[in-house]
């Protein structure tokens, strides 16, 4: 047999093209590669294909040797899940026990039976064989059968720890060049070595998932890999062409039923034969092994309880695997045309599932670990406060930086032990009223149809179906001032400016959708009132901070950074501002939702708050109110100048709460949590900051009663009217935003006979 000695050389200043007899050993082998292509597309009548097949192998990055032969046997630890301060949150669950060895701690035969099995030519070949590279293309191309066959034992090391399994042309054109190169930097019996260190092999007696022949002798036979019999050896070789198949044990620890496991012991079957064909054992070895009683010393199951952790694990991890999805995509440079193909999508996520698991990463977070843990400390202690005698209320959080976008804490729910639903992230909800200010009214103001004194239609009106259009009790009162309207939230008027919106052609859409709220229907006549639109908290929150950070979305952020174990940054948060709204929109309506909570009319938030922390409540706090139909929801979203906090109570099946819960208990749970995150970290608030009028506001003196300027032989009190563009008008009988003719020419002659808006009712 060829064992190829690893090459004696400084690692630093080696590369496998520094070598020119490398070079020239590789481009030999390259060209048998290249010219088994080029055979095959001339088969298939397809020549031009050989271009494609030569760009494949040209764009291809490849690691230089030193850097190779590190990463393939790299047995990284667990990966780590981390605060802002760097401090730890959890070691993220590995997929995998794993316990590296040499390869004199491992049985002849075992190496033997692998060979035999996974790679009969491994002391001949170079890394690849060129017929089995064509006989896999070839299946790929023309659906002949799996093109994931006819893989050495130096392709597969390389499939595992570089560069993935997914099906694309690249990627394999990536593994044949790093297997040619890894032959240039390994020994042989270092590549078996590594190889046996990695390779799964299925469950162990607890029903855990192990890999490396060690980890794997351990687990399921109760010895050491250098004290392996035949049989033993044979059967363990045999695992990782379909570990979780041929495992004798379930995940749960258990043996498996006779019939299941019978297919471990006829892979073993193969696994021996192949032994015999290749002349690594005799007949009368191979006949011995057939006979051995193996199911006799398989180790007894003895299942374990998994660990539980908490809504910001979960929540952290899942961001986690999105990132390092990102980056194998990018690492791998898979083309958008190739990211269609579900097969390709699936196999890097179940890559970045593996990577994060297995390879010792440190993952930091956004997560202030002060506010954090006292916004777990108020749901716990403050939470009861939401039960209004309807059962008991969930709730969700978010409190993500203005500027920034980073999310600095949550709460997820009650108690993660007694409901796992994580209600800041995965629970989609109607929004209820708290659209409004997004949908239809910042758009209007945007669009220069509105200013802040303008005068809206609250008189009685039906939705085409002929239902009426109510507000708690009431089916309307007249027209009143558009603060008044944010106020009360009623319902009416923003059901006239989202109507005005869709008569004027805006593209509401695209106004949502580069805050990525999903709105599958925008005919919705409702909508403005947050029917046919599903948000959940974290989504909302980002929302608000569009409208806090003036006009600016910055997508909401977990994840900071991703290291490797050497300090490798491999993925870094990019903040990517949109500007939705003007500044002048934003500011104008920042402006409004102060009063709205000033007021007190729809949430006793600022009163409670002044009862706690009177120089908190002083802070510069705008927000609003939302509820749905029979009370199912309760929101209560609210900002300052540095941080935008979300917050939803609910019930999970959606059955309602009292008519109060929003006013009052939801309003005192968030007072005390609002208090509890200033005492962890007060300066997350900015509170000595304000909310100011941009410089590009428009502001008109206008007569309060019609919201535009003196005109038509009217005069009287004046207000100041801040708009976004064009400014206002002079007073018309079409003064009013909304109402059908009949309501304008009544708001027309109550003006004229010296009447003016009402103040509406209600909550």
């Amino acid at each position: 047999m060829k064992h190829k000695a690893k090459k004696n050389r400084d690692e630093e200043a080696w590369t496998w093209r520094d070598s020119l007899g490398t070079v020239f050993q590789v481009q030999h082998l390259l060209l048998k590669v290249l010219l088994v292509f080029f055979w095959g597309f001339l088969v298939l009548g397809a020549g031009a294909g050989l271009g494609y097949a030569v760009s494949l192998f040209q764009t291809a990055q490849v690691l230089e040797g030193p850097e190779l032969a590190q990463q393939v046997t790299r047995v990284a630890g667990q990966s780590e899940l981390r605060y802002a301060d760097g401090s730890l949150i959890d070691k993220i669950d590995s997929e995998l026990l794993r316990t590296p060895i040499h390869l004199d701690q491992v049985s002849r035969s075992v190496q033997d039976a692998v060979i035999a099995t996974e790679d009969e030519n491994f002391y001949e070949h170079d890394g690849i064989v060129p017929k089995a590279v064509l006989r896999a293309t070839l299946g790929s191309v023309l659906g002949l059968g799996s093109s994931s066959g006819g893989s050495t034992l130096t392709q597969q090391l390389i499939k595992q720890q570089v560069v993935g399994d997914a099906p694309t042309f690249s990627r394999k054109a990536a593994e044949i060049l790093d297997a040619l190169a890894l032959e240039e930097a390994m020994s042989k019996d270092d590549i078996l070595m590594a190889y046996l260190n990695i390779a799964p092999f299925g469950r162990n007696y607890k029903g855990q998932n192990i890999a490396g022949i060690e980890e794997a002798a351990q687990g399921i036979f109760g010895k050491s890999a250098a004290d392996l019999n035949l049989p033993q050896s044979a059967f363990l070789a045999g695992l990782p062409q379909s570990p979780i198949v041929y495992s004798p044990y379930a995940s749960d620890g258990t043996l498996k039923t006779e019939e299941n496991r019978e297919l471990g012991l006829e892979r073993q079957k193969n696994v021996l034969f192949n032994m015999l064909r290749t002349g690594k054992i005799t007949e009368t070895e191979y006949q011995e092994a057939l006979d051995y009683d193996l199911q006799a010393d398989f180790r007894p199951g003895e299942p374990t309880e998994g660990e539980m952790h908490n809504y910001l694990y979960h929540t952290a991890l899942a961001e986690a695997q999105d990132a390092i999805y990102s980056y194998l995509i990018e690492r791998d440079q898979v083309s958008e045309r190739e990211l269609k193909n579900e097969a390709t999508v699936q196999a890097y996520q179940k890559l970045a599932q593996q990577e994060l698991s297995n390879g010792g990463y440190v993952v930091k977070t956004t997560i202030n670990k002060a506010v954090h843990e006292a916004m777990q400390a108020a749901a716990a202690n403050f939470g009861s406060v939401l039960d209004d005698g309807t059962g008991r209320v969930e709730m969700g959080n978010v409190l993500q930086d203005n500027e920034t976008g980073a999310v600095l804490g949550f709460v997820g729910g009650r108690d993660y032990a007694s409901n796992q639903n994580n209600h800041a992230f995965d629970t989609v909800r109607s929004p209820g009223s708290t659209i409004k200010p997004l949908l239809p009214y910042g758009i209007a103001i945007d669009q220069g149809l509105m200013g802040s004194g303008s005068i809206v239609s609250n008189y009685p009106t039906n939705y085409s179906s002929g239902q009426p259009i109510m507000h708690v009790n009431s089916r309307g009162t007249g027209m009143m001032t558009f603060q008044d309207a944010l106020n009360q939230s009623v319902n009416i008027p923003a059901y006239w400016t989202y109507r005005l919106l869709r008569e004027q052609g805006i593209d509401v859409q695209d106004y949502m959708e580069k805050m990525n709220y999903e709105i599958a229907d925008y005919n919705i006549e409702s909508l403005p009132l947050g029917g046919g639109i599903e948000v959940s908290v974290d989504r909302h929150t980002n929302g608000y901070q569009t409208l806090a950070n003036n006009g600016r979305y910055i997508e909401r952020y977990m994840i900071a950074s991703i290291e490797t174990p050497d300090g490798q940054v491999v993925y870094k948060h990019q903040t990517e501002p949109v500007q939705v709204y003007s500044a002048a929109t934003a500011t104008i309506l920042q402006d409004m939702l102060r009063g709205v909570l000033d007021s007190g009319v729809t949430t006793t938030f600022k009163s409670r708050l002044q009862g706690i922390n009177p120089g908190l409540a002083g802070a510069d706090w705008i927000g609003k109110t939302g509820t749905t139909n029979d009370y199912g929801d309760a929101w209560l979203m609210v900002a300052t100048p540095g941080v935008t906090l979300g917050g939803w109570t609910g019930h999970d099946d959606n059955s309602p709460m009292s008519n109060l819960s929003g006013y009052n208990n939801n309003a005192q749970y968030m007072a005390n949590l609002v208090q509890a995150i200033d005492l962890a970290d007060p300066s997350v608030w900015k509170a000595d900051q304000r909310f100011t009028l941009d410089p590009s506001v428009l502001q008109s003196s206008v007569l309060r009663a019609t919201g535009q300027l003196p005109g038509s032989g009217l005069s009287g009190p004046t207000v100041t009217s801040n708009w976004a563009l064009n400014g206002a008008l002079v007073t018309n009988e079409n003064f009013m935003v909304g109402g059908s003719d009949a309501d304008k020419r009544s708001a027309w002659n109550s003006v004229r006979g010296g009447g003016g808006p009402t103040t509406g009712n209600g909550r």
